[in-house]
């Protein structure tokens, strides 16, 4: 369903032009690292991910870590790892390969669909007005998180198999054998499953291609198809396996987020605050789309909704109802703008709200598909705006006009981007941009605070963790974090004031648990201490560090077997956690089991070569032996 002819240089110097453009502008995501927003523990603290073994490939095909399933984004992340070890660039520079690559896959979509909506339009307008599209979908602001964010990683992989998907989808509708529409119908579902193996964004994809097979192909509806007619029960039909596949993945979606606690219950997010938050995020992401300024990494949820909160999510509901109203009744004239309201509003359902995963009212990176529909209606009116037939040879003053204006809206949007990927440079950088965008986001303020601490500029730190609990008393990470910071400075008193707040709001927060008996056990109060790490261990009976801490606390109570048991069980969590090795060294030593302990010194010696106290530990042993 391409244009017919075209000169031949167009055919790939414009989709290369949008993948370069598209790195160009965001070209300083390569020279950003991690942040300390999921990254820490996505790429840091998990070594499950890191290489393509059948260890690391078992994990990823069945972890929920993080509340998500997506073992396709995984694998690129243990790919990455093999090339780049710890080096951000790397990981950034594939994903910024991913989303140039989804770009020029857009391209070829909106000029696909433009042309099946404009049949007699000539070639080279075609080319530029998807050229247009592409470019507002791939260099809009509203694209920087999915981009700049490692652990984001899951959107631009997941973008490419879902537009991949509506390619060959577009292509088996355009095949004129059947073999071949078979063959890329086939693909397509594959694909799609690809898609949902990265991450779930997309199941809401079969009402996208209905809406498609309704307009601009015109499978569905109208005169002549209708839609309960023989042909019309194929098209239906044909969405079988991508309903079958949604519905799969959507539930395992949801059974991810429940491990991950990441649900809210209707009790502490109530159905009429769902259906608010729903309406505020039809609007918000509209607004964004149109004027993308301010954005920030987080807009939290309104601890608790006043009423201004319920007059912007009523005015919100208003405005989506308007445009509905008008769309509809504008459709014979303009039935792009309500096939394009349509899609927006399936591919934004999953994250409204209506089922309430994490803190945040709204967030950039829902938009990386929802958007697409605005992207290719924009290279619709430019398309509008050339005279129909025209091969660009000569053209009038309103098609100068535009397409001077559209270079300037890509230019506009191209230098916010590089702005914005700036944004995402550091955690310092990051936070304190969220701070000063969106100052109420309680999140907000505990996240600078981290990155503060760990600069170790820890009064700033402590100020706004005190402000993040102004905002949200009941914030428990934003307790905990205070308290370790508080215990950092030596004020054990006041840390464990704060550890406590934390566990009276949630008994099972087992990082408050075991940092409120490193505490205790500071203040020698080993009793109390044992009987917190004793309590962390309840609740994951896996956790190394308390494994090991305890084992701390019980060698100062004399109690050397318990506490090696200790020391052996974080090592079975983890083999390279060093200061088990260290302490059970230690321990081993103090039991006279010399061997032993030198066994472990040179284990942790081996994971860390720089490891000072074992590498004494081990001489004093070596000497008591005679192998100086």
């Amino acid at each position: 369903m391409g244009p017919r002819t075209a000169a031949w240089p167009l055919r790939w110097l414009l989709p290369v032009f949008v993948a370069l453009l598209t790195v160009v502008f965001f070209y300083p995501t390569l020279e950003n690292g991690f942040v300390d927003w999921d990254d820490d523990k996505i790429i840091f603290e998990n070594l499950n991910y890191r290489g393509l073994d059948w260890p690391e490939l078992r994990w990823m095909s069945t972890t929920f870590y993080m509340g998500h399933y997506q073992p396709l984004s995984w694998m690129t992340l243990g790919l990455d790892y093999l090339l780049w070890g710890m080096d951000p660039f790397g990981y950034h520079l594939t994903s910024l390969i991913l989303h140039a690559a989804n770009a020029v896959i857009f391209y070829f979509i909106a000029l696909r669909l433009l042309s099946a909506a404009s049949p007699g339009a000539a070639a080279i307008p075609l080319r530029v007005a998807a050229l247009f599209a592409a470019l507002v979908f791939a260099v809009h602001p509203l694209r920087v998180e999915s981009v700049a964010w490692v652990t984001e990683r899951r959107d631009v992989l997941s973008g490419l198999f879902l537009l991949l998907c509506i390619l060959c989808y577009l292509k088996s509708v355009a095949a004129a054998a059947n073999a071949e529409r078979r063959l890329w119908m086939a693909s397509a579902v594959v694909v799609y499953g690809l898609s949902l193996l990265s991450k779930a964004a997309g199941m809401t994809l079969p009402a996208v291609l209905l809406v498609l097979d309704v307009y601009p192909l015109r499978r569905l509806g109208g005169r002549a198809e209708g839609w309960r007619g023989p042909a019309a029960r194929k098209v239906w039909w044909e969405k079988a396996p991508f309903a079958l596949l949604a519905v799969i993945f959507a539930v395992v979606a949801l059974l991810a987020q429940r491990e991950a606690r990441a649900l809210l219950s209707l009790e502490t997010h109530g159905v009429a605050a769902r259906f608010g938050q729903a309406l505020f995020g039809i609007a918000f992401y509209l607004r964004k789309t149109i004027a993308p300024l301010n954005l920030s990494p987080i807009y939290g949820l309104p601890i608790q909704l006043k009423e201004a909160d319920w007059l912007s999510f009523l005015l919100s509901g208003a405005l989506a109802l308007a445009l509905t109203v008008i769309f509809v009744i504008g459709r014979r004239r303009w039935p792009a703008a309500l096939a394009s309201w349509i899609c927006y509003l399936a591919l934004l359902a999953p994250v409204l709200g209506l089922v309430q995963a994490g803190p945040q009212l709204a967030a950039d990176r829902y938009t990386y598909l929802a958007c697409l529909g605005w992207a290719i209606l924009a290279g619709g009116v430019l398309l509008y705006l050339w005279p129909i037939g025209s091969d660009g040879a000569h053209l009038g003053n309103v098609a100068v006009f535009s397409a001077v204006l559209a270079a300037v809206i890509v230019a506009i949007l191209g230098f916010l981007t590089w702005t914005q990927t700036q944004v995402w440079h550091d955690p310092l950088t990051l936070w304190k941009h969220a701070v000063s965008t969106y100052p109420q986001a309680s999140r907000a303020h505990n996240n600078f605070g981290n990155a503060l601490a760990h600069r170790e500029r820890t009064a700033e730190a402590i100020a706004h963790y005190r402000e993040a609990l102004r905002i949200d008393p009941e914030y428990k990470e934003a307790h905990h974090n205070l308290g370790i910071t508080l215990a950092s400075r030596g004020d054990l008193a006041a840390a464990i004031e704060q550890y406590r707040a934390a566990l009276r709001i949630d008994p099972n927060y087992k990082e408050a648990r075991n940092n409120l008996g490193v505490a205790l056990t500071y203040q020698e109060k080993l009793p109390e201490a044992v009987g917190e790490y004793r309590a962390a261990l309840r609740i994951d009976p896996g956790y190394k560090e308390v494994h090991n801490n305890l084992g701390v606390a019980l060698v100062n109570q004399g109690e050397l077997t318990e506490a090696i048991a200790h020391y052996r069980a974080a090592l079975s969590a983890d083999p390279s956690y060093k200061a088990a090795r260290y302490n059970l060294g230690n321990a081993l030593a103090d039991r006279g089991e010399v061997t032993a302990a030198i066994e472990q010194y040179r284990e942790a010696l081996r994971i860390d070569p720089g490891y000072e106290e074992a590498r004494n530990n081990l001489n004093v042993l070596l000497e008591m032996q005679g192998k100086k």
